[in-house]
């Protein structure tokens, strides 16, 4: 039988949609098996019902002069827009304050996990990443495609660059980090998700076994990046619209 709650092997790898910087590493404590983002500290636990779906919202304390650029009832207003079918079994809802070496090595506004194990438990968690407001954010000059439509998405948000020599440079403005990360990175991450779903869960039946849903799985890791960013970046912009047209966002935090 399916174990719906089995780690899978691509967690931790570029498979799962983000890349690594060989130059240095991000330490794990011997023996410890979890992940960098599942070693959480100092945090409250807070459960939501939304849309009859029960998410439970991991608020980890940030540091000095970092911020959780969303609140609790910002993102839930967010969440109740998305359409119940998408929630599959996505259930953890993570404000992450990550360690100043991953801000180097993998710095993300969020990140979807796909079995993420919390409390003994295995479910699959999107999270948002605290953001350090005495740092800036730099964009290189020289974009492919993609790095000019993240870069024009960004402006679109309200970040203000100058250009350098080399890059184009803003700071981290809460009002216009919360821009990204409510109204795009969030909605992003649930695209990631759906796409998960469409290629691996839905076309689930009853009779099938293990392997043919290995193979869905085996398929879906092995499409390329872009492939995945593509989906995700459209279903968010959809949504967006969406709200935008219904006069649902922006809205100021709750």
């Amino acid at each position: 039988m399916y174990n719906s709650i089995r780690r899978n092997r691509n967690i931790g790898t570029e498979n799962q949609g983000y890349g690594q910087n060989n130059k240095l590493t991000i330490s794990s404590p011997y023996g410890d098996l979890k992940s960098f983002y599942e070693r959480l500290s100092n945090y409250q636990k807070i459960t939501r019902i939304i849309n009859n779906h029960e998410f439970i919202f991991i608020v980890e304390e940030t540091r000095e002069n970092s911020i959780h650029s969303c609140s609790i009832n910002d993102i839930q207003k967010i969440i109740e827009e998305i359409p119940t079918k998408d929630y599959g079994e996505l259930k953890f809802i993570i404000l992450r304050q990550p360690k100043r070496k991953e801000e180097i090595l993998s710095p993300v506004w969020g990140r979807l996990i796909y079995s993420y194990e919390f409390e003994n438990e295995y479910f699959p968690a999107i999270i948002l990443d605290a953001i350090d407001t005495e740092k800036k954010l730099l964009w290189t000059k020289k974009q492919t495609i993609e790095d000019q439509k993240e870069f024009e998405r960004l402006k679109a948000d309200g970040h203000t660059f100058v250009q350098t020599k080399r890059n184009f440079i803003t700071e981290f403005n809460p009002e216009f980090v919360r821009n990204t990360q409510l109204y795009r990175t969030l909605s992003h991450e649930f695209g990631h998700y759906v796409h998960y779903l469409e290629v691996v869960e839905r076309p689930c039946n009853h009779t099938e076994d293990y392997d043919e849903k290995e193979k869905r799985m085996d398929l879906y890791f092995a499409l390329p990046k872009s492939e995945k960013e593509a989906f995700a970046h459209k279903y968010a912009e959809q949504l967006k619209n969406k709200l935008i047209t219904e006069n649902k966002i922006p809205f100021s935090t709750l």
